[in-house]
């Protein structure tokens, strides 16, 4: 048994004992694998299901630009406040996001909405209220779930 493949099989063993259900293998490098999430979930504004299946070569190759803008969108606790009260309660007028995020001023308030509008994350209706766009709302889940695991979060 190479070294490798040891170490691998001791990892597994340590996070069995841990209690950590997620497993990390290392590939026998006959193909780049493929990764995916998705989820189905009834949060403010109804129910929405998503389902995405890539391989690590085309989520490499993808351009940069887009995927971080909305990472910086994301980067500010202000902003995961937002998207976290239109994820509970839905389509939300901009006073009461603005009371939500606890800002003084409408201005703060817009300047944030412009980031999370631009990114696509949130999108606003013809009636002035904002609202997180379906297509992203497990995307999100997903993003924010998977900063709170690399940041320890989710250990027990």
């Amino acid at each position: 048994m190479d070294l490798v493949q040891r170490l691998a099989e001791l990892e597994q063993r340590v996070a069995a004992l841990e209690g950590d259900e997620r497993e990390a293998r290392p590939s026998d490098g006959t193909d780049g694998g493929a990764f995916g999430y998705g989820g189905q979930v009834a949060l403010g504004d109804g129910q929405v299901s998503w389902q995405i299946d890539v391989t690590p070569e085309r989520a490499l190759s993808l351009p940069d630009r887009p995927r971080i803008e909305v990472l910086s969108a994301l980067a500010h606790p202000v902003r995961v406040e937002i998207v976290r009260t239109l994820l509970a309660r839905g389509a939300q007028p901009a006073t009461a996001l603005q009371e939500a995020a606890r800002l003084g001023s409408t201005g703060q308030l817009y300047h944030h909405l412009k980031a999370l509008t631009g990114s696509g994350l949130v999108e606003q209706d013809k009636r002035g209220t904002y609202r997180l766009r379906s297509a992203a709302t497990v995307p999100v889940l997903v993003l924010l779930t998977a900063a709170s695991d690399v940041a320890g979060q989710l250990r027990s």
